[in-house]
């Protein structure tokens, strides 16, 4: 999970320099090569609004000085056979960049407003059921001269997830904007000062007479640290073994098909919103998020409890229509910080899971569910958890297989509900090769849930991004109206407590 802080860093360089390139040929790492199993194969999308007309050749000629410089994304996935089998690695190869860059031909005259919003969510349906060509290397950019009624123009970048994690595709892909106020800079995200005021209480509370009592506390944290761990790594297995969520109206069942047609919808609010309810309640942006996800999780459940009894005739006296327990389970993925390390950065598959209990339930005090939603991250902090389904991801590899760890991750992802994710953005304005950014909305299909919520931030702007299973939430934009109106009843009662005290 990401935190936003104050505090600006760079996009390191090095990602597109061709000194510090690999060799023509360099093997799949182990979670890459899961990627690619028939039971977890997943893409990473990602809508780009854009404020003008797009101008393809110089998308194009952009394209040629930065994204295919990197050697993930001017190299081919090639099958082997060694001594050992079956083998898959990176081969570099020449790109031809128009066999990359998608300009469909768009009739745009009857295409008005919300018309052409819903033509590009059926767009970007459409390409979740059409797999990338293995004999090119795997991502491909759609520009649509397609008026939106958040954008000008639309780019759709689709990339293979086995190129690198959602922090690697980001650093990348940003590497290859610039500055709207001055082309020549890169952009700038805001610093990741975790364990600044942490660290800060620690000294405070080692001086003097204290040192005892911040010893004492020290090792109750040491402990609580492997007592949290132990027990979220009993979960995990029991996840992976049997423990399923409850089979709410926004849980989907993937045993019967892998290969499913997905939509894709995103919702911007206004991160100013976000950073008054997180510096009122001394929270982080993090808790908020995920607080008003509950929330808004919650009011969606009721209305579709309440559809589903009024529809089987049953008595609708009762204003609470859900069940009164509920286990929802995310899976947050929690993403290494590789652009907080300075110019080292780590390309690759750099996750690991975190199993985030929703407390679903209506409360007569809003605040109640980011309280809760708190609770539950400061608990999970204090875990390895994240840690340690990677460490173990990886020996499970090299023991049993790239299939049978597929099929386990599988498994224990088909048994919770759903996926969350959240990425920090530039914090101002840029531009994809002079085209100025409106509003950025990655998110990621192909892996076992029907719902996937994907948060970015982008100067004072938060873009939901869901993807979702029609089968399963045929009614996408209310999931997002209870998500805003969540946003919004959690801001007022905040300030309404402000204004009390």
């Amino acid at each position: 999970m990401i935190e936003h802080q104050a505090m600006e860093i760079k996009i390191p360089e090095t990602t597109m320099r061709k000194d510090e390139e690999e060799e023509d040929e360099q093997p799949l790492s182990p979670a890459a090569r899961v990627f690619h199993a028939p039971e977890f194969n997943c893409y990473v999308i990602s809508v780009i609004g854009v404020k003008k007309k797009i101008e393809p050749d110089v998308i194009m000629e952009g394209l040629k000085q930065t994204l295919i410089r990197h050697p993930r994304f001017s190299s081919k996935m090639v099958s082997r056979r060694n001594e050992n089998g079956q083998t898959q690695i990176w081969v570099r190869t020449n790109v031809v960049v128009s066999d990359h860059v998608i300009v469909p031909d768009i009739q745009t005259q009857n295409i008005e407003n919300a018309n052409a919003d819903k033509f590009l969510e059926s767009y970007v349906s459409d390409l979740t059921l059409i797999p990338l060509d293995t004999s090119k290397p795997l991502w491909e950019l759609h520009l649509l001269d397609l008026k939106t009624s958040d954008a000008e123009n639309v780019a759709v970048l689709k990339f293979h997830h086995s190129l690198g994690d959602g922090m690697s595709l980001m650093a990348l892909v940003l590497a290859c904007m610039r500055k709207t106020s001055n082309p020549d800079e890169l952009p700038t995200l805001p610093n990741q000062n975790r364990s600044s005021s942490r660290s800060s209480r620690l000294k405070a509370g080692s001086r003097g007479d204290f040192r005892f009592l911040w010893l004492i506390m020290a090792l109750w944290s040491a402990i609580m640290l492997v007592l949290n761990t132990m027990c979220d790594a009993l979960e995990f297995i029991a996840t992976a073994m049997f423990l399923k969520d409850t089979e709410t109206p926004i849980k989907g069942d993937f045993r019967l098909s892998k290969h499913k047609r997905m939509s894709l919808v995103h919702r911007t609010v206004s991160l100013d919103d976000i950073k008054l309810i997180k510096n009122t309640m001394n929270m982080t942006v993090n808790d908020v998020v995920l607080g008003v996800t509950q929330a808004g999780l919650s009011q969606y459940l009721e209305t579709r409890y309440g559809e589903k009894k009024k529809k089987l005739g049953e008595d609708q006296r009762n204003s609470n229509h859900m069940p009164k327990i509920i286990r929802l389970r995310s899976a947050i993925l929690d993403l290494s910080d590789m652009m907080a390390k300075g110019s080292k950065c780590r390309w690759g598959n750099w996750i690991g899971y975190i199993v985030f209990p929703f407390s679903i339930g209506l409360r007569k005090d809003p605040l109640e569910h980011l309280r809760s939603a708190k609770r539950i991250i400061d608990r999970k902090k204090n875990s390895l958890e994240a840690a340690l389904t990677f460490i173990v991801g990886k020996l499970m590899i090299k023991s049993f297989g790239v299939k049978m760890t597929a099929n386990i991750i599988n498994r224990a992802l088909s048994n919770t509900t759903m996926s969350f994710s959240n990425l920090i953005g530039p914090i101002e304005e840029i531009s994809f090769f002079g085209h100025p950014i409106a509003y950025m909305a990655p998110s990621v299909y192909g892996h076992p849930h029907a719902l996937t919520m994907h948060f970015q931030s982008y100067m004072n702007k938060m873009t939901i991004s869901l993807t979702v299973d029609p089968t399963v939430i045929s009614d996408t934009h209310r999931l997002l109206d209870n998500w805003e109106e969540s946003l919004q009843n959690i801001k007022a009662a905040v300030q309404e407590r402000g204004s009390i005290h």
